[in-house]
Formats: structure tokens, C-alpha cells, sequence
């Protein structure tokens, strides 16, 4: 306190609200860790509704804390959007839930999906002190969660708060939640706002990617129809190259934001890979999701894209390939096994997505890869190799080498590869060949302003990091309004000039 300030003595209230505080948290040693409780392995198998419910609130306040309010919150800085956690845990178990929300809905726009599908053992209960202490980390995500879900059910959620229009239009390409942030943020600040998506629904892989079972669709159109109650303009099935040129659209906004996502599946070079009955893994998620939307799916309902009585393998350690390992069981697969050439504790994909992925019957191949798809006309096994860890490659992961005369062959009636995604050639598919990419296919951006090299036409998300998280794409979009806006307001003021 500086020299010559009176010193203000804490009332009795203040201190009550104190000690109220501290009695709240810090009770990790008494209160065990407790996720919500899941369904049945058999039961949810059944269906595509997400396999745990919420917290109770009485569950949330006492989940919630167990956080130590400790100095550096590893949580937060581990979260790519910085989220508020240790306030918005103190807040719920403070019983003062809708200030949690507010808290939680500052840093981001889909606080509800992120709760649910965030690889939180890897981000931000994967930092947690207390998880390094011994005592189990706190259940950050389902708190997220549940905050969120009782803010919708409280009609706490406000419309969005649309500030002056300013006269300029911005055109974003994507809905995906790279796209639908920035939508979002650049509405607040007063812009008309217009989204372009090739799907029929907005939402990308939140709505065609991700099964339900660990995102149910109302969770994705309730976000959506939010910002078209607020005077987005939503253009689906809308194709740019077939439907307008760049230079159309580029003639039509102020500026252009680029957020497609990546959606080329990468491939593996095997004989036989183009057998009848080997599957892109998005193909696959989408005509599952498109299904459940109650659409017409001619490729489902031929059976081509339905695992039910099939030998199912996927190809692939990554969140992905668990997707498909766990639509196929639902789908009443006969077997469903899932290929990785590395062991466990060198898979890509969450954990936990492992364990729910064996407790519904998945079979884990480990250290195994794919040598040839056999079958002539029809798929009918997978020859596979056994794999051993070699030394640490580039990455300082060990690298996969082949063990001599391991082969054998797993009996599949439908294989899917789920090797990842990479970006497919804008350039081409948007009639602009102009548009420069790197050397791996992303678009290339001053980092500085996130600027691509045409004028006014910005990029971010998967399309400029290459495949990530949709955490990631949310940061990324909320960070791209800033130069947006900046950018806008010195045109707008150098027209101002000019006339």
C-alpha cells in the first residue's frame, strides 16, 4: 500500500464473505474427484444420445470445490481461450451460478460444446495442480458443462447484443465454429454479417462430424439459430467457385473471412485400398449424422454405409477413428477393431474416448498397421503387420518399425480410414488461384493480422493451422474479428476521406 493511504478495515461482512470463500474451495483432500455418472456400456450402445447426463447442482457445487484457487491457474493458461476456470469453479460452488455463466460465456462463445467434447485430459485438467498433487483433477469440463446447459434451461442466455450498424458487410466462408465465433463477435460490433457453407446445416463438424453421443445436435442448432435471431445470414449449401467467384464475394463485403476447415482425408498407400467396402472416416460420420438428422441417405441405406452385421476395422489412433469405432458398435457391428501402429500411451486420441471406446466392446489392435485390403470386388480383411517402437522420430515420438514376419490377416467386411485430414486445393476449388498456400496446402496469412495475401480476405482455423481442436478454431476465430475490425474501420475512415 503506498505511503500516506489510510488504511481501510475490513467490515465484518467482508470478512464473513472471506472466510465463506475459503470454507467453499480447498477441499480436494476431503472430496473425492466424481465425474457424472455414465450410462450402461450395453444401454448406451443403443442409441446416440450422449452416454452421461449433467451434474446435479449440489454434485457441481461440491465438484467445483475442490479447486485450490491456486496462484498460477495451469488450467487457464493450458486452455487455448484462457478461460476464467478457477473464477467461474468459485462462483459455482458459491451457489452464485449465473455469475459463473457470465464468467464462462466472456472467453467464449460455446462454452456447453467446448465442456463436452475439449480433450480436457490433455488441456486443462491434464495441468491441474492437484491433478500433480495425487488427488485427481478437478472435473473442469463437466462443471463447464453443466453451468452452461442451466443457462439455456434458466433463459440466461441472451439474444445476441447487436451494436449500431456500421454500413459495411463482411463475408465469412465456413460455418464451422472457426466461422460462427467470428460471425458472432463481428454482429456485436455492428457489422452485416453473411455466412457461406457448401452444407445444407451450419455448423461444420460440430453438426456432421462429431457423433451425438458426445454432442447432441440441439446442443449445435440452438447456438445457431441464436445468431440467425440476430441477423446472421446463413447461405447454405452455397459453394464458392460454383456458386460465386472470390472476386464476386470480395466485391460484395468489406472484407472476407476464409474458415473451411479441413475435410481432405489423407490416405494410405496399400494395395487393394480401393476396394467396395473401405471408407473415408468423414464419409462415414457424415451419412451416420445425416441419418440421425432423419435426411434421406441413399448410401446408408444401401447398407455401404451402415456397420450393422459387419467385421468392422478402423484405421487410426486419433478422436476421430474413436468416433467411428463408437458410431459402428451403434450401429450393431458384429466386431469392430480398431488398427493403431503405436501402443497406447503413444495414441493421439483422448484417453478417455479409449476407455469408453473398450467398455462399449471396442477391440484396440496395438502396434499393428495395414499392409494390404483384401478382398477382390468386396473387402473381405485387413493383411496387418506387427509393429515395434524404434527410436524417437522428428516429432520425439518413437517411430513405428515392422516386425519381420509378423503378418495376419483381421477379417473385415468394412474398413474405415481415420489417418486425419488435410486441407483441400482452395486455390482451385474457389476459381482463385491467386490465393496462396504453403507448402503443406493451408492457407498462408501474415501472422501479424492474419491477413491472406489478397486485400481484405482473412483466414483462420484448421485452413491455416492444419488439423487441430475445436477449441483451437474458437480462439482463432475470436482473435481474427480484432484485425477484421481494425481493418473495416480504416477503410471506412479512408472513404470517409476520399469524399
Amino acid at each position: 500500500m503506498p505511503a500516506g493511504m489510510p488504511h481501510k478495515k475490513k467490515t465484518s461482512s467482508e470478512a464473513g464473505q472471506k472466510l465463506l470463500v475459503k470454507k467453499a474451495m480447498l477441499s480436494f483432500v476431503e472430496q473425492g474427484q466424481s465425474y457424472p455418472d455414465k450410462r450402461a456400456p450395453k444401454k448406451r450402445a443403443d442409441d446416440f444420445q450422449e452416454i452421461a447426463d449433467r451434474y446435479a447442482a449440489q454434485t457441481a457445487a461440491d465438484q467445483s470445490s475442490r479447486c485450490s484457487q491456486c496462484g498460477v491457474p495451469y488450467c487457464s493458461t493450458h486452455c487455448p481461450l484462457h478461460n476464467h476456470i478457477p473464477d467461474w469453479l468459485r462462483l459455482t460452488a458459491e451457489g452464485r451460478l449465473r455469475d459463473a455463466y457470465e464468467m464462462s460465456n466472456a472467453t467464449s462463445t460455446m462454452p456447453e460444446i467446448c465442456g463436452r467434447i475439449c480433450p480436457q485430459d490433455r488441456l486443462c485438467e491434464g495441468n491441474c495442480v492437484i491433478e500433480f498433487s495425487g488427488h485427481g483433477a478437478v472435473t473442469i469440463g463437466s462443471v463447464e458443462k453443466y453451468i452452461t446447459d442451466t443457462a439455456w434451461e434458466k433463459g440466461w442466455v441472451e439474444p445476441v447484443a447487436v451494436g449500431p450498424e456500421r454500413g459495411q458487410s463482411v463475408g465469412i466462408i465456413g460455418a464451422g465454429p472457426a466461422g460462427l465465433t467470428t460471425a458472432e463477435y463481428l454482429r456485436v460490433a455492428g457489422y452485416d454479417v453473411h455466412v457461406y457453407d457448401r452444407h445444407d446445416r451450419a455448423g461444420g463438424l460440430l453438426t456432421y462430424g462429431i457423433p451425438g453421443f458426445k454432442l447432441e445436435k440441439h446442443v449445435v442448432t440452438r447456438r445457431v439459430q441464436r445468431l440467425i435471431d440476430a441477423g446472421i445470414h446463413f447461405h447454405d449449401g452455397f459453394e464458392v467457385g460454383r456458386d460465386a467467384s472470390m472476386d464476386e464475394l470480395r466485391a460484395k463485403h468489406d472484407s472476407i473471412l476464409i474458415a473451411t476447415g479441413v475435410y481432405k482425408a489423407r490416405d494410405i498407400k496399400v494395395p487393394g485400398i480401393g476396394a467396395q467396402g473401405v471408407l473415408p472416416a468423414l464419409d462415414y460420420l457424415t451419412a451416420s449424422n445425416r441419418k440421425g438428422f432423419g435426411d434421406d441417405v441413399p448410401e446408408f441405406d444401401s447398407g455401404a454405409m451402415d456397420a450393422k452385421g459387419k467385421n468392422v476395422v478402423v484405421i487410426g489412433g486419433g478422436d476421430t477413428a474413436m468416433d467411428c469405432v463408437r458410431t459402428a458398435v451403434r450401429q450393431g457391428a458384429k466386431s469392430v477393431k480398431c488398427l493403431y501402429r503405436r501402443d497406447r500411451e503413444n495414441m493421439p486420441g483422448s484417453q478417455r474416448e479409449v476407455g469408453n471406446a473398450e467398455e462399449e466392446g471396442v477391440e484396440f489392435v496395438w502396434l499393428s498397421a495395414p499392409v494390404a485390403i483384401e478382398g477382390t470386388e468386396k473387402v473381405t480383411g485387413v493383411k496387418v503387420s506387427r509393429m515395434r517402437l524404434g527410436q524417437p522420430d522428428a516429432s520425439g515420438r518413437r517411430a513405428p518399425e515392422i516386425e519381420p514376419g509378423s503378418e495376419y490377416t483381421v477379417k473385415a467386411d468394412m474398413v474405415i480410414k481415420a489417418l486425419g485430414f488435410d486441407p483441400e486445393e482452395l486455390p482451385t476449388l474457389f476459381d482463385c488461384e491467386e490465393l496462396s498456400t504453403t507448402r503443406w496446402g493451408t492457407l498462408r496469412v501474415d501472422h501479424k493480422s492474419m491477413m491472406t495475401n489478397l486485400d481484405g480476405v482473412f483466414a483462420a482455423g484448421d485452413i491455416v493451422r492444419g488439423a487441430s481442436l475445436v477449441v483451437w478454431a474458437i480462439r482463432d476465430g475470436r482473435d481474427v474479428t480484432e484485425h477484421m475490425h481494425r481493418f473495416m474501420r480504416e477503410k471506412a475512415k479512408a472513404a470517409k476521406q476520399a469524399a
